[in-house]
């Protein structure tokens, strides 16, 4: 599969070898009735990520910068100013192995609490780093985008002097030192075209970044969607909101249990 546009000042194509399946999700809470979304849901699905770490995913995108990173899940809290709870972006093998994941995630029992977007698609450019920026950062910055009817009319000249000017943007984020996870294109199998991952400082760094794609008219040809959270462990994000109520009825019955033990 050919990228859309060529390699950049700043993006260069990914090697077929290293080219990898994303998946990215954002997931909105809908447990908020006692015993729909146990811990044992829980526990069943970091059992499903462990064994999809064995075969091979990134579970971290720390990970595709730093390669002896751990492999820990990770997502992106975004219920602070997004309608949905949490993001994340994982990497797998393959196509069919990103497709054959997330549904056992969902059977494992993400399904009883999150209601789900799943995207699927390819790695098509490499990750960059910004200046000075090869440290871990605490905050992520997800852009999704797709072409618009400009772009479908432009001529090739047209598309070429664009794709100049958004490299000046990009340089710019560099600037800014964020880390560009390089590029995935989605439109294999959703509306978006594309998706961009930056490990930023904070929000105030996107939101710098950003004006400079703004100066440069970067959304004259693209439909734009734009999602920013704190980094965390997804293991703290998908805890069940009766997590408490449950840890009760546990020890309710081990003293139960004991109580027949004598």
């Amino acid at each position: 599969m050919s990228a859309l546009t060529g390699d950049t000042d700043v993006f260069t194509s990914e090697k077929a070898a290293a080219a990898r399946a994303c998946v990215l999700f954002t997931a909105t809470r809908q447990d908020d009735l006692p015993g729909i979304y146990t811990r044992a849901h829980a526990t069943a699905i970091e059992t499903v990520l462990r064994e999809l770490a064995e075969e091979g995913w990134i579970l971290s995108q720390r990970r595709v910068f730093d390669p002896e990173a751990e492999n820990r899940p990770m997502g992106i809290d975004t219920g602070f100013t997004h309608a949905h709870d949490f993001a994340g972006v994982f990497e797998a093998p393959s196509l069919d192995a990103a497709l054959n994941g997330t549904v056992r995630l969902e059977k494992a029992g993400w399904s009883r609490a999150f209601k789900t977007e799943w995207m699927i698609g390819l790695r098509e450019f490499a990750p960059v780093f910004g200046k000075g920026a090869h440290g871990d950062h605490q905050w992520a910055f997800l852009a999704l985008w797709e072409w618009n009817d400009q772009w479908c009319e432009a001529s090739v000249d047209e598309r070429n002097a664009y794709d100049l000017e958004c490299d000046e943007a990009f340089k710019g984020d560099l600037d800014h030192e964020i880390n560009i996870s390089g590029r995935m294109r989605l439109d294999i199998g959703h509306h978006w075209h594309h998706l961009g991952y930056w490990e930023i400082a904070g929000p105030d760094i996107a939101d710098s970044a950003i004006r400079g794609h703004e100066r440069v008219a970067d959304f004259k040809f693209t439909t734009s969607r734009h999602i920013v959270g704190r980094i965390r462990p997804l293991s703290e994000l998908i805890k069940p909101v009766h997590d408490k109520g449950d840890d009760n009825g546990d020890e309710k019955g081990h003293d139960k249990e004991k109580r027949h033990n004598g």
